[in-house]
């Protein structure tokens, strides 16, 4: 008997060896009772009676899933190819394996799909301009469809918009003609700024006696090291019109006077 006694106990610490289970922290444990749902096993150590329980552990830490590359038609007809990561967590372990199969899988395709459909319903303007805002968007939708899943969507993330050969050559296009037309504004705007300044330096010569003698003078020794055989330059309008009215009969009885 005292043998007998001493199996049993052998036999009672095994099993209550095996029925140990280990649940980390960042772990959760669905548990079941003769295949039914009884609870969640938290973290540390939990009893799972061999053949009458069972358990699944599930990882509670955010994961980031890679979305293949998907090929989508924008709102204006352009084809596009288009990835994403996609960043989510498990907030409710039992819906997570109660109301899924795959939750991973599951979130994949369904990213997958929201994404095709997103980029329908955009033009290609929008979808290189507004990316962030169109990551939003997707990630609401699938955080709503998840929701019963027990899946929290965190965040979603556009990595890569690839274009066709020949769409590149358009907008490459399409901004040269823009820089184009940035530089003649650009230009245009300088020609009037410079031509308000000359007119004003212009009215300011012509209302000072002498200023306009005293340019031509600068012209002069600008030009003097210049070793062109000939230099051309204007008379200043002062000299020209002292041969004006009465200017000319003074010029005239001054070389006179000197003659005498």
């Amino acid at each position: 008997m005292e043998g007998f006694g001493v199996i049993i106990a052998i036999f009672i610490f095994f099993l209550i060896l095996i029925s140990i289970k280990q649940i980390n922290q960042y772990e959760r444990g669905v548990k079941y009772s003769l295949g039914k749902f009884k609870k969640i096993m938290k973290p540390g150590w939990n009893l799972v009676i061999p053949i009458i329980q069972s358990y699944d552990k599930v990882d509670i830490r955010t994961k980031a899933v890679d979305v293949p590359a998907q090929e989508a038609i924008t709102k204006d007809n352009v084809s596009v190819t288009i990835n994403a990561v996609i960043y989510f967590k498990i907030f409710d372990a039992a819906k997570s394996v109660l109301e899924v199969e795959n939750c991973f899988y599951a979130v994949s395709q369904l990213a997958q799909t929201t994404m095709r459909n997103v980029v329908g319903s955009v033009t290609l303007d929008e979808l290189l301009s507004e990316r962030e805002k169109l990551s939003n968007q997707i990630c609401e939708i699938i955080d709503q469809a998840t929701d019963p899943w027990g899946v929290k969507v965190e965040n979603v993330e556009l990595k890569d918009v690839s274009l066709p050969e020949e769409m590149k050559r358009v907008i490459a296009k399409a901004a040269e003609a823009e820089r184009e037309k940035l530089a003649v504004i650009t230009k245009a705007a300088g020609e009037v700024e410079a031509s308000k300044n000359l007119a004003i330096a212009a009215e300011t010569m012509s209302s000072t006696p002498g200023a306009l003698h005293l340019r031509t003078l600068a012209t002069i020794n600008d030009v003097s090291s210049d070793q062109s055989n000939t230099i051309i330059f204007a008379i200043p309008i002062e000299i020209l019109r002292a041969f004006e009215g009465d200017g000319i009969k003074k010029i005239a009885k001054a070389i006179v006077d000197e003659k005498k």
